[in-house]
């Protein structure tokens, strides 16, 4: 399990101009965007955390199914939303005292609440971290997954943006 940041601004794909023109241009949705964090797993439909103070489940409406989201004030993981996100695992994967389930995952703060360890340990879920500064060369997730997965949710919104002309992109457009 790891997370990443999804921002409402694309990089625009590659563009085709007559040789020599001088200024090429594309539409992005805005100069700086809101950014919204993804929760991930290798089996797990994904969690989104939103940078507003109450979620409300239209926010997810347009995500993958069985998706869930979360709210609070910097969109960033947080101690109560990993909880939500490990309620959301156990669900997936079923994991008991007689079927325990291996989490790996990075040693950020928010992972290390004392309700979260207690849920883990009455639920089957045995937690590994990583030691610091070191998950991006050994997170699975950072290595393989979220280089694709962000190059995927670029190309969705170049081409939410070219359908959508004049149209900012929200956050609430982001869940494709």
């Amino acid at each position: 399990m790891d997370e990443t940041g999804v921002t409402t601004v694309q990089n625009p794909g590659k563009i085709v101009a007559r040789k020599g023109t001088k200024q090429v241009c594309s539409v992005t949705s805005a100069e700086r965007g809101t950014l919204i964090t993804l929760a991930l797993g290798n089996s797990i439909p994904p969690m989104m955390i939103f940078p507003r103070k109450k979620f409300q489940l239209f926010f997810t409406s347009n995500g993958p199914p069985g998706c869930i989201g979360t709210a609070n004030g910097s969109g960033w993981m947080q101690e109560e939303d990993f909880l939500v996100f490990l309620k959301h695992f156990q669900t997936h994967t079923k994991s008991s005292q007689e079927s325990k389930v291996l989490l790996v995952l990075d040693n950020h703060s928010s992972h290390l609440s004392m309700e979260g360890i207690n849920f883990c340990r009455s639920h089957g879920i045995i937690l590994l971290s990583f030691p610091p500064h070191c998950s991006h060369k050994l997170q699975l997730l950072d290595r393989t997954a979220y280089g694709p997965l962000k190059k995927h949710i670029n190309s969705r919104c170049d081409n939410w943006m070219k359908s959508h002309p004049g149209a900012t992109m929200t956050i609430y457009d982001l869940p494709l």
